[in-house]
């Protein structure tokens, strides 16, 4: 029988042993899994229901064994080397850290404001008279620097699984109030593209934005922050990586149900953007009555939020260790300490100057964005970072996994190497096209 990696099943007993994969033990993947289905990949997920019907939930599925293979790979590097990737990054090149570091600088600006924006949203719908928009935004990244600051990746894994709770029942519940037609749904798994103008760059958009984006190269620092940092985890992991896709699965399809049923058959256009969100939300007061608007806007802040606070803390770690390593570089006696899983585990990261600076990038910067608007040439810069970086996690895991670098049975087999070739193909079709599509014009 065959692993995920595409290795046989060794016979021999590992050292360490292999733990028993149990579901007591599963956090880092719910973890993942909330910070990487933000209000976007909804109203992505929203608008292709309301176009094509069921015509695309194969590629939602897709979506999901795609960010599977992905996240998998990271944990792999994670447990079986017992360093962390930007270790494993850095051992190709100084030019991953030139890329990771204007990366951070850059996408962290922006993303900062919009997440605040996203978080806002719902709030000042469900509370239209407290205060505006903008101060909403404020607030909420004031609450999210607050919380990671104060709290360590334990208490951090329990407020997300509770606000999961809330994004599943609402999502579940939304699918069920709209009565979706299941003989379509289940035509809807058989692979088939729209019949329209683009529809395979928009049917590839749709596979990859089911669900993370660097947020899934975080998953091994979440794993090693659980306090897994040896190869006895790997079960573990790998259940938890795919209960964590499972979850995002039922979220994307669940909108997809609505945007099929609710929007489709009644020809309505929603608008892109989180703005979508909130007409939905003025839809189904039309349709089913305050009460169930109210609960869907509390579904969409819980979505928002957990963006929010995951990004504040999984990024914010993996910028530590961005900083550690540079570090260590210079300190060769300290280099082996400052690269290893035990050093995100210990919770040294969570309370680095490095982490907390990060945080405060993330939101204090982004806050003076919320009152004057986002700088046109910056919004560029984060679009093409962006869709850069999904191709350079696929193809770096491919290349660092198939590498003396990995211990021989933890290196990929031809399953993984599949799946990571298909997702770096993906998103390199994906990064030309955003490139291609920006206003260049304009920013000169």
């Amino acid at each position: 029988m065959a692993d995920t990696t595409g290795h046989p099943a060794d016979t021999q007993v590992p050292d360490p042993p292999l733990r028993k994969a149990s579901w007591r033990h599963i956090g880092p993947g719910i973890v993942v899994a909330a910070t990487g289905v933000g209000a976007g990949d909804l109203v992505a997920t929203l608008i292709a229901g309301s176009n094509f019907g069921y015509t695309l939930l194969w590629a939602a599925v897709v979506g999901c064994l795609v960010k599977i293979s992905l996240a998998e790979a990271a944990g792999r590097w994670h447990l079986s080397t017992g360093r962390t990737l930007f270790d494993g990054w850095a051992s190709l090149g100084r030019w991953t850290g030139w890329f990771f570091g204007v990366y951070a600088v850059v996408w962290g600006f922006v993303y900062g404001a919009a997440a605040m924006s996203s978080s806002a949203l719902p709030l000042q719908a469900l509370f239209p008279h407290v205060m505006d928009l903008t101060w909403w935004g404020v607030a909420c990244g004031l609450v999210g620097l607050v919380f990671v600051w104060f709290n360590q990746y334990a208490v951090f894994e329990k407020v997300m699984t509770v606000l999961v709770g809330v994004m599943f029942v609402v999502t579940v519940y939304l699918a069920i109030r709209v009565t979706p037609h299941l003989g379509d749904a289940v035509a809807g798994l058989v692979p088939v593209l729209p019949d329209e103008k683009d529809s395979v760059l928009n049917t590839l958009g749709l596979i990859g934005g089911v669900g993370g984006t660097i947020t899934l190269s975080a998953y091994g620092y979440w794993v090693n922050a659980k306090g897994w940092t040896d190869t006895g985890w790997m079960k573990v992991m790998r259940l938890d990586n795919r209960i964590a896709y499972a979850t995002t699965g039922i979220f994307v399809m669940a909108m997809l149900f609505v945007g099929a049923e609710l929007l489709h058959s009644a020809n309505v256009a929603l608008a892109s953007g989180d703005k979508g969100l909130i007409q939905l939300g003025d839809i189904l007061e039309q349709e089913y009555g305050p009460a169930t608007a109210k609960f869907f806007l509390i579904g969409f802040f819980a979505t928002s939020f957990t963006s929010l606070i995951g990004v504040w803390h999984g990024v914010s770690l993996m910028f530590a260790d961005f900083v550690a390593r540079l570090r260590a570089g210079r300190t060769q006696a300290a280099g082996e300490e400052a690269v290893t899983g035990e050093a995100v585990a210990s919770g040294a990261r969570e309370r680095s100057w490095p982490f907390r600076a990060y945080l405060l990038w993330l939101t204090f910067p982004p806050i003076v964005l919320l009152f004057q608007g986002q700088p046109f040439r910056l919004v560029i810069l984060y679009g093409v970072l962006g869709a850069a970086f999904m191709p350079f996690l696929a193809l770096t895991l491919v290349w660092l996994l198939n590498s003396a670098r990995t211990p021989r049975h933890w290196r990929n087999g031809p399953l993984s190497n599949a799946m990571l070739a298909v997702a770096g193909l993906l998103f390199l079709v994906l990064c030309v096209k955003q490139v291609w599509d920006q206003p260049w014009s304009e920013f000169f």
